[in-house]
């Protein structure tokens, strides 16, 4: 049961970030709610589990989930930097369009 859940799990975080890097879009609240489940699932699957228990399959599992987990969150944060990014851009923007030009520091021309 441990192992499918694995499975299950890594299937998910991958599907995610494959999706992330393509640019396709996402059903954020299924990915969510399958993540969250799987989570569930882990933690009572798990509790009480002995590490040095673990045989060779599951232990494999366990790495690659591990490496994808990392490469998913590389991934996420990419993402979350262009969101922040494309607001900053925006707000900026806006702030530009709803100026009337009355505190906008000017130069004066120079004399000479």
């Amino acid at each position: 049961m441990l192992l499918a859940a694995l499975k299950r799990l890594e299937a998910t975080v991958e599907a995610e970030t494959e999706a992330l890097v393509a640019h396709a879009p996402l059903d954020h609240a299924e990915l969510n709610r399958a993540k969250s489940q799987s989570l569930l699932e882990l933690t009572r699957l798990t509790r009480g589990l002995d590490p040095e228990q673990v045989d060779a399959a599951t232990a494999i599992h366990l790495a690659r989930l591990r490496d994808k987990l990392v490469r998913n969150q590389e991934v996420v944060a990419m993402h979350l930097r262009a969101v922040e990014e494309v607001g900053e851009t925006l707000a900026a923007a806006a702030l530009r369009l709803d100026s009337d030009g009355t505190y906008t520091a000017r130069i004066a021309p120079a004399h000479g």
